[in-house]
């Protein structure tokens, strides 16, 4: 019998390859003859460039690059093995959780460092970039990474500005005379499943700039200087996805030229996962927490999907399950095993996952 292995991470717990072999160890216990194949996933966050990288043979490149606050940190990202491609995630460079709660403000944070990645790799002569722009600390619309780029943004009276999410206000020209990809043009491909528009009710500042510390009195600032902006470049940003990290969505589409894909959608296709579902006896997915998130796009939903349509029993393993009976089965899952039951409470799945994934999939998937 053949099964296909091909979870998301469980955030907080383990890495995807982490799951696939926590899985693997329970289904052999019970049947040492089967075949199994893993393929970890991503949804184009946390975990991406690894995958994507590692799928490719390519190798880890760490370079120092400046944080959300323009303190110095080592960041890495990936470069395919035939240095044609650079795997990036924003998130290592201009990422919330590289601040400490009290240090959290849209209005002071730079996606400066995204900028510095982006640069390193054009430096190694990559022809493509694929930039997964999950997770951001950021509301600047991407001027931080265009400043990195070698472009300059200056206020009414010349003074040039320092690229921080309250000074997207203050932008009143902008020159690309230094701009380093007007020498090296490349292709730069966006991971987003984010369709929130640049500004506006369900722009970037009044949607996400509350999680990433602003107060509700400096909302209105950030959504105006996102205004500004898209003033300031005179040309229609405000499309859904621009507002994605801070309206990194809009700077790259407008800097970068980028072209935008669903994150699940491009790793799923990007490691053949179709193909591999068409040979398959049985698939198992999974994630950390299966909730009303889930339904828009993510993993489990994307690998349904193909199971479903080349009607392949599937069976979701996830840290604690928040869907109804009824959402599951329109999803095309068969059957869901979480790790949070009666006897496991969350802290001990998140404590224990490795353990409950093997112990749940050697006594609760019956082949």
């Amino acid at each position: 019998m053949k099964v296909l292995i091909a979870p998301d991470k469980f955030k907080g717990s383990l890495t995807a390859k982490e799951v696939c072999a926590a899985i693997e160890q329970g289904l052999l216990k019970n049947d040492s003859t089967l075949s199994i194949k893993s393929i970890p996933l991503a949804d184009g966050g946390e975990g991406t460039c690894e995958i994507l990288t590692e799928n490719s043979n390519g190798s880890i490149i760490s370079v120092e690059v400046s944080d959300p606050l323009f303190r110095k940190i080592i960041a890495s990202y990936g470069i395919s093995g035939d240095g044609s491609t650079a795997f990036i995630e924003m998130a290592r460079a201009s990422g919330l959780q590289l601040l400490k709660k009290e240090e959290q403000n849209p209005l002071k944070t730079s996606t400066y460092g995204t900028g510095e990645l982006i640069a390193d790799a054009i430096n190694r002569n990559v022809k493509k970039i694929v930039l997964a722009i999950g997770g951001s600390a950021t509301n600047d619309a991407g001027m931080g990474m265009a400043v990195a780029l070698g472009i300059k943004f200056t206020n009414k009276k010349g003074e040039v500005l320092n690229p921080t999410g309250e000074n997207l206000i203050h932008v009143r020209e902008i020159d690309f005379d230094q701009f380093i990809l007007a020498k090296h043009p490349i292709q730069i491909i966006v991971l987003c499943d984010v369709t929130n528009e640049l500004y506006g009710t369900n722009g970037a500042a009044y949607v996400y700039a509350l999680q990433k510390g602003a107060t509700e009195n400096e909302l209105k600032l950030l959504d105006d200087g996102l205004r500004n902006f898209a003033s300031v470049v005179d040309q229609d940003i405000n499309f859904p996805g621009a507002g994605a990290a801070g309206g990194l969505g809009a700077g790259a589409k407008f800097f970068l030229n980028a072209s935008f894909n669903s994150g699940v959608e491009y790793l799923l296709k990007t490691l053949n996962l179709e193909e591999e579902i068409k040979h398959a006896d049985l698939i198992i997915t999974g994630e950390g927490k299966m909730d009303q998130q889930t339904l828009s796009g993510k993993v489990v939903m994307g690998v349904a999907q193909l199971a479903t349509q080349y009607q392949k029993p599937i069976i979701a393993l996830v840290g604690k399950n928040d869907l109804s009976v009824e959402e599951i089965t329109s999803i095309g899952l068969n059957k869901v095993i979480s790790l949070v039951d009666n006897n496991t409470n969350v802290t001990n799945a998140i404590k224990n996952a490795a353990r409950l994934l093997s112990d749940r999939a050697a006594q609760q998937i019956i082949l």
